[in-house]
């Protein structure tokens, strides 16, 4: 009988195929997660440092960069380990952890971008109250989007915790559940059955959220047209492009987990299983700081100032 408990660490097989430019694809890749860093640790640094932008919209914007930095810091620090690694192998526990932070990031993402969809509503559908109505809320929204996640991936996670495996090899740069799920030695029907579920249950509270909240917003921006209300409805423009970057994203790691990409390229493979970690965390800083004329300014004047005191030294 086969010892089922052998199986302790997993093979990521897509790193093989960096095997002969592993500097430059090290380069390549320290490089974004520094990029992420910086463009995310500014945007929350510009939002601390400035009451003016102490608004429910701005803090919903913070938490969305603390999330671009949970998401990568969940994958980069392993890529660049693996990359220079000889054997290309993720511990048992390791795997899980980074499953859970992967998992936990996505549906994070997710509900800051309905929470943030509710809140444009309220801005401009009730734009006296809007105040009055999110500083009593925007507490309470902020824990739900970390804590609802937290825990409702990881009522799912447990399933796939009792699994033992035979199989060692993962064909992707990272763990995922799915894929760790179908090295498992046991029938696993149960276990997919429920991943379907948690796919309704992590999303669709969410995309209910999105179309409520803009189905709203264009019905009162037909009924009463006006440059205030055009003026508003601007400010639905970066959190417009930030939900079809990440779900450009989703859609990507769904397509190609779930059907036989063997066909695709190599490069086309690693473009397609990372944009959704990487592409939004360095994105969103982007679209929101260029997009959004207080934090435009708020970038502009603290930039002018540094070139000040340099040119002062």
């Amino acid at each position: 009988m086969k010892n089922v408990s052998e199986v302790t660490s997993f093979i990521l097989s897509e790193f093989y195929g960096m095997e002969d430019l592993k500097p430059i694809y090290f380069c390549i890749f320290l490089i974004i997660y520094i990029t992420i860093i910086a463009e995310n640790v500014l945007l929350i640094g510009v939002i601390y440092c400035y009451k003016t932008l102490h608004e429910p919209m701005y803090l919903l914007l913070c938490n969305l960069a603390v999330n671009g930095l949970y998401g990568s810091t969940a994958l980069m620090p392993a890529v660049l380990s693996n990359v220079i690694s000889p054997s290309h192998e993720i511990s048992l526990p390791f795997c899980q952890t980074q499953i859970y932070t992967i998992h936990t990031y996505a549906i994070t993402e997710f509900t800051i971008l309905a929470a943030m969809s509710y809140d444009r509503y309220v801005a401009i559908c009730y734009p006296l109250a809007y105040h009055a109505i999110m500083s009593h809320r925007v507490v309470k929204m902020i824990v739900f989007m970390w804590l609802y996640p937290m825990l409702a991936f990881l009522i799912f996670f447990i399933f796939t915790l009792q699994l033992q495996f035979c199989e060692r090899t993962i064909e992707n740069m990272y763990c995922v559940n799915y894929l760790l799920v179908k090295l498992a030695c046991t029938d696993t029907s149960i276990v997919n059955i429920a991943g379907l579920l948690s796919v309704a249950l992590y999303t669709l509270p969410q995309l209910i959220m999105i179309f409520y909240s803009y189905a709203h917003i264009l019905r009162i921006c037909v009924l009463s047209f006006s440059k205030s209300k055009l003026k508003a409805l601007r400010t639905c423009t970066p959190h417009l492009l930030a939900i079809v970057n990440y779900s450009f994203g989703c859609f990507f790691e769904i397509a190609q987990s779930r059907f036989n990409n063997s066909r695709l390229p190599y490069h086309t493979k690693l473009f397609l299983s990372l944009y959704f970690l990487i592409l939004p965390p360095i994105l969103n800083p982007v679209i929101y700081g260029l997009s959004i004329q207080v934090i435009r300014q708020r970038l502009f004047r603290l930039f002018s100032r540094k070139n000040r005191q340099v040119q002062m030294m």
